[in-house]
């Protein structure tokens, strides 16, 4: 039997309560009526929450999907032990197209169609470009809104067909290794490294809340940067901390970055 009170203290300090209270309340259903319970679209931080949430309850398991065979973003579903079908995610995946003659478009601008649809970030998947336009996944509930009001991204018209999970592509990153030496592990100085701007200007776009941390809003240039973190920085891709090396001879950390592009 889970303790709610103590799950959400422990989400408390994080100030991530408010999902893990939303993602208890589908683990507590889906072992009530021995089925299952979706989540809405999680980041990767989100499905780190899901899965210690799931951990802590007997008799539930915790699928994910996201279409994407290497999703980031994807629904989590809290299955009971007793259910012996397969979870229904309520996924819908898309293949939209324009005219490339005339308009370069890319996962910004089409992330700015939606939103300005009025849609949550939270009914939307992956957004995946493709060779002849771009693929996404969203929430089966709302397609008939999406289709019925995806018709232009930005300056273009757009065409919108359904295509099935088969058929969706994994995203090619590219990557950059950077090797770069920095004052402290702070995350103005790691960014900065890792973007190849000016700490000052790292610091300025962190209080504009332009950058998170692990999937989570960064609190403060001054925020420690740990090994196998996840820097991402609105607009510019995301950048890991891959290695700390050691220090150099003048007391400066040495760090290799990889930059997802």
């Amino acid at each position: 039997m889970a303790d709610r009170d103590k799950i959400l203290r422990y989400f408390k300090a994080s100030g991530d309560e408010e999902l893990a209270a939303r993602l208890v309340d589908l683990a507590e259903h889906a072992r009530k009526t021995s089925k299952f319970k979706v989540s809405e679209f999680l980041d990767p931080h989100g499905k780190n929450v899901a899965e210690i949430v799931a951990a802590n309850f007997d008799g539930i398991r915790l699928e994910v999907n996201g279409g994407f065979a290497n999703a980031e973003r994807a629904k989590a579903a809290f299955v009971a032990d007793g259910f012996g079908g397969t979870p229904d995610f309520g996924l819908v995946c898309y293949l939209v197209k324009w005219d490339k003659r005339y308009y370069t478009l890319g996962h910004r601008d089409i992330l700015g169609a939606f939103m300005g649809m009025g849609c949550a970030r939270e009914i939307l998947g992956d957004i995946v470009l493709v060779a002849e336009g771009a693929q996404f996944v969203a929430d089966k509930a709302f397609a008939n809104y999406i289709e019925s009001n995806l018709t232009q991204i930005g300056a273009a018209n757009v065409s919108l067909q359904q295509i099935g999970p088969e058929e969706l592509q994994s995203r090619e990153e590219k990557v950059k290794v950077i090797t770069a030496t920095v004052a402290a592990l702070r995350l103005d100085a790691v960014a900065a490294a890792g973007y190849g701007i000016s700490r000052s200007r790292m610091a300025d776009e962190i209080k504009s809340q332009n950058v998170k941390i692990n999937w989570k809003e960064a609190k403060n240039g001054a925020q420690a940067v740990a090994e196998g973190d996840v820097i991402s920085f609105r607009g510019r891709g995301r950048v890991e901390l891959a290695e700390i090396r050691g220090t150099t001879k003048k007391g400066r950390c040495s760090i290799t970055l990889k930059r997802y592009m």
